[in-house]
C-alpha cells in the first residue's frame, strides 16, 4: 500500500510539472505580431482601356483558363501537357513538398521527446585504484525530453515556416502563370512564322511568275537584259528570306517541345500542318488594379515572406531569456541479467532544469537585429513586387491597344501595296512604265504583307502577355497541387 501511496504521490507531482508547463506555453510570444498588408493599389488603370478592353470584373474562372478563349483546341492540348510535363514546374512542386517537410519538423519542437535506450556492458575497475575485479551491467529504459515554450520561440518558429510553406504554393502558382504564358506565346510564334512562310511563298510565286514573262519576252527580243536580271535579283531576294523564317520556326518548335517536357523535335508532326494566328476575342475583362494585385501569384508570395520574416524576430528574442525543460528517464538496471526485470531493478530521474546564454558577446542582439533588417528588405521586396505588376500591366495594356492600331494600318498599307503592284505590272506590260516601278511595288507588297502578318502575331501575343500580368493561368479554389497539400 505504502509502495502504490508513494507512486500515486509522484504521479501527481508529474502531471503538476506538465500542467505548469501547458501554462507557460501558452504565454504571450515575443517579437511582432505579423499584421498583413495590402497592395497599394490605384483606383483605376492609367491606360486608356479601347480596342476591345474594358473595366468590367474578370471571371477568375476564365482568367485561369485564358487560352480557351483563343478558340485553338491544340493550343488548348499544349497546354495541358505542359502542366503535367513541365520539369520547372516539377521543381516547383519538390520545393513545396520540402517546404512541407520544414514545416513538420519545426511543429516537433512543441512536443515531447522519447527516445528508448539498451546496453548490456562488461565493466573491469583497476587494481591500482580499486579492487581490480569485474562485472557485468545490464540496463534498459527510456528518456524523455521537453521545453517549455514559455516565449514562444518555437511558435515563432512554427510561424514562420507556416509562412514559408505558403510562399512556396505561391511560387509554385508564379510558375504555373508563367509556363502557360510562354507556352502560349512561343505557340503563336509558330503559327506566325508559319504565316510568314506563307507570304513569302505567295510572292515567290508571283515572282517567278515575272521572271518567267521577262524570260520569254527577252528570248523574244521584246526587252533588253536588264529587266531579266532584275526580276531574278528580286526573286533570289525573296527565296533568301525563307531559310531564316524556318530557322525561326525549327526554334521556335523546339522551345515549346522543352516547355511540355519533351525533346526537341517531337512536335514537328503536330504543328507541321499551318493554322492561323489565333485571333483575340473582341472584348476582354480586364478588371481594376487591386483585383490584379491580390491574385498575382509574386505578390502574394512577397506578402507572406514578409511573414516569415517577421515571425523570425520573435525566435531570434526569445534566445535572449532563459530555456525551462522538463526531463527524466524511468528504467531498469541489474548486474545481471535474469534480474532486470524486477521491480527491484527500476531507476528513474526526473525534474526541471534551466538554462540561460549569460554572457555571448552580443551575439543574440546582433542576430535580432539581423533578423529586423531581413524583415525591412522583405517588405522593400514587397512594395518592389507591386510597383513591378503595376508596371507590367500597364505595359500590357497600352501594348495591346497600340498593336491593333499599328496592324489596322498595316492592312490598310497592304491592301494599297497589293493594288499598286497589279497596276504596276498592267502597266509594264503595256510599255508605259520600267520594269524598276513593278520591282519596287513587289517589294512592297511583301514587306507589307510581312510586317501585317507579324503584327497580328504580335495582338495575340500582347493578349497574352496581358493575361499573364492580371495574373492569369491558376484556379483560386481547389488549385494547389496534391503535393502542396496537407
Amino acid at each position: 500500500m505504502m509502495r502504490l501511496a508513494l507512486t500515486a504521490k509522484r504521479l501527481r507531482e508529474k502531471v503538476v510539472l506538465v500542467g505548469l508547463g501547458l501554462l507557460f506555453s501558452g504565454c504571450a510570444m515575443l517579437g511582432p505580431d505579423y499584421t498583413p498588408v495590402a497592395p497599394d493599389a490605384p483606383p483605376e488603370w492609367h491606360g486608356e482601356l479601347s480596342g476591345g478592353l474594358t473595366a468590367e470584373q474578370v471571371d477568375a474562372a476564365a482568367l485561369s483558363r485564358w487560352w480557351t478563349v483563343l478558340n485553338d483546341p491544340l493550343l488548348e492540348s499544349l497546354e495541358t501537357e505542359a502542366v503535367q510535363g513541365n520539369l520547372s514546374l516539377k521543381e516547383a512542386h519538390g520545393r513545396v513538398r520540402e517546404a512541407r517537410a520544414l514545416r513538420g519538423i519545426s511543429r516537433t519542437g512543441l512536443f515531447p521527446r522519447l527516445d528508448g535506450t539498451a546496453a548490456a556492458t562488461r565493466i573491469r575497475a583497476s587494481e591500482n585504484s580499486g579492487t581490480g575485479g569485474e562485472k557485468e551491467l545490464y540496463a534498459a529504459g527510456f528518456d524523455a525530453g521537453w521545453e517549455l515554450d514559455i516565449f514562444g520561440g518555437v511558435r515563432r518558429k512554427v510561424e514562420a515556416a507556416d509562412a514559408d510553406l505558403a510562399a512556396s504554393q505561391e511560387s509554385l502558382r508564379d510558375v504555373l502563370v508563367s509556363l502557360t504564358a510562354e507556352v502560349g506565346l512561343n505557340y503563336v510564334e509558330v503559327r506566325t512564322y508559319q504565316a510568314r512562310l506563307a507570304t513569302a511563298g505567295e510572292n515567290l510565286k508571283d515572282q517567278q511568275q515575272t521572271y518567267d514573262l521577262n524570260k520569254s519576252r527577252y528570248d523574244a527580243g521584246l526587252i533588253d537584259e536588264l529587266a531579266v536580271q532584275q526580276s531574278l535579283y528580286n526573286l533570289e531576294r525573296t527565296r533568301s528570306q525563307i531559310p531564316p523564317l524556318e530557322i525561326g520556326l525549327a526554334a521556335a518548335m523546339n522551345r515549346l517541345a522543352v516547355l511540355l517536357g519533351e525533346k526537341p523535335g517531337s512536335l514537328e508532326t503536330k504543328l507541321a500542318s499551318p493554322a492561323p494566328v489565333p485571333a483575340a476575342p473582341v472584348s476582354v475583362a480586364v478588371g481594376v488594379p487591386a483585383d490584379a494585385l491580390r491574385r498575382r501569384p509574386d505578390i502574394r508570395r512577397a506578402e507572406r515572406e514578409l511573414a516569415a520574416q517577421t515571425a523570425r524576430i520573435g525566435a531570434a528574442t526569445a534566445d535572449l531569456y532563459p530555456k525551462f525543460r522538463l526531463a527524466g528517464s524511468i528504467g531498469l538496471e541489474s548486474l545481471t541479467a535474469d534480474k532486470l526485470p524486477e521491480w527491484a531493478s527500476r531507476v528513474y530521474r526526473v525534474g526541471p532544469a534551466v538554462s540561460w546564454n549569460i554572457f555571448d558577446a552580443g551575439a543574440i542582439r546582433r542576430n535580432i537585429e539581423v533578423q529586423n533588417a531581413r524583415q525591412e528588405q522583405a517588405l522593400v521586396r514587397y512594395q518592389a513586387a507591386v510597383l513591378r505588376a503595376l508596371a507590367e500591366v500597364e505595359n500590357s495594356l497600352v501594348a495591346f491597344v497600340k498593336e491593333q492600331d499599328h496592324r489596322h494600318a498595316l492592312t490598310r498599307a497592304a491592301e494599297a501595296a497589293a493594288m499598286a503592284k497589279r497596276t504596276a505590272l498592267d502597266l509594264y506590260q503595256a510599255g508605259l512604265v520600267d520594269f524598276t516601278d513593278v520591282l519596287d511595288a513587289q517589294r512592297s507588297l511583301l514587306a507589307a504583307e510581312d510586317e501585317l502578318v507579324q503584327s497580328t502575331g504580335a495582338v495575340t501575343a500582347g493578349l497574352v502577355r496581358l493575361y499573364k500580368a492580371l495574373g492569369g493561368g491558376w484556379v483560386a479554389e481547389d488549385s494547389t497541387p496534391e503535393s502542396a497539400k496537407d
